[in-house]
């Protein structure tokens, strides 16, 4: 880590920090945590682990506003909006920084392909809550089959499913195109490829494309789908003692909710943590199957 490679990571997450925060994507208390989660990802990995990471954090800040004023309802039981704080920055970011870390201290492949699922994994379930809020059908419990209300905690869709298909592939896609801009992110067989290529000044070999979309799309699904079981089984839900929904915030309607399932502590934050945990070992666990790493 070089000083010009600190000062390069500051720049660069204020910089974006700061345009989401006038955008109100970010309070203040989340943009100072994407400074640091930035400028450390940048400093110790590559602009290809920070790229991997403002790939997530931009396509997802779009979707949420798109057709936002439709999902308003939906999003108004949710136990955090669009509008990230910084434990959602870090339940979303925090693993893939320990994950950069590791690569920093103790450099292997490994840890490039559990990073990407792990950003695989936010951003497949953050479009299958923007994408599949829009769902004309109504979702079903991942654990029963059953219909349930739009916003409901473990409900899923067929368009949410192929949102997360689609923000896996995406992370995938993302971090092919950026693992070129620095040998810390190469991964699998043709590393020495890839190193080779970054050094010339060339694309990434096209050979790499495969394993890193694998990757992103099993580490979206698992995480979206993990996300999901829990969320449906034993994450804090209550229910709006005013108008009956069943929510992921202690208050609603302005006014103090029923607890009505759940552990206290698994909050969405932690339920996204876990759900992160889940795509980084199943990415890492299909590069190891295939024979990448």
């Amino acid at each position: 880590m070089s000083g010009m490679d600190v000062w390069m990571g500051l720049l660069g997450s204020v910089l974006v920090a700061g345009a989401a925060y006038s955008k109100r994507s970010l309070t203040v208390s989340g943009a100072a945590a994407a400074v640091v989660l930035g400028t450390l990802m940048y400093s110790l990995g590559s602009a290809a682990w920070f790229g991997t990471l403002i790939a997530f954090f931009v396509a997802s800040t779009l979707l949420s506003k798109y057709k936002h004023k439709r999902k308003a309802a939906i999003e108004s039981g949710y136990a955090k909006s669009g509008n990230r704080d910084a434990g959602q920055v870090a339940a979303n970011g925090g693993l893939g920084l320990l994950l950069c870390i590791g690569s920093a201290f103790a450099p292997h492949p490994a840890w490039w392909a559990a990073f990407v699922g792990v950003m695989a994994a936010v951003t497949a379930d953050t479009w299958a809550t923007e994408i599949g809020g829009l769902s004309r059908t109504a979702p079903r419990s991942i654990l029963t089959g059953r219909k349930v209300a739009p916003g409901t905690s473990g409900g899923v869709t067929a368009l949410g499913l192929l949102a997360t298909c689609a923000g896996g592939l995406f992370i995938g896609t993302a971090a092919w195109l950026l693992a070129g801009l620095g040998s810390g992110a190469v991964t699998g067989a043709a590393s020495a490829a890839a190193a080779g290529a970054a050094a010339a000044g060339q694309q990434h070999p096209l050979e790499m494309l495969l394993p890193l979309l694998a990757a992103g799309l099993a580490g979206g699904l698992a995480g979206s789908l993990s996300d999901s079981l829990i969320g449906a089984k034993w994450q804090a839900m209550y229910r709006c003692a005013v108008c009956g929904r069943d929510i992921e915030r202690g208050s609603h309607c302005g006014s103090p909710a029923e607890p009505l399932r759940g552990f206290v502590w698994m909050t969405n934050d932690a339920v996204n943590v876990i759900g992160s945990l889940f795509g980084g070992s199943a990415a890492l666990a299909v590069s190891l199957l295939a024979g990448w790493l």
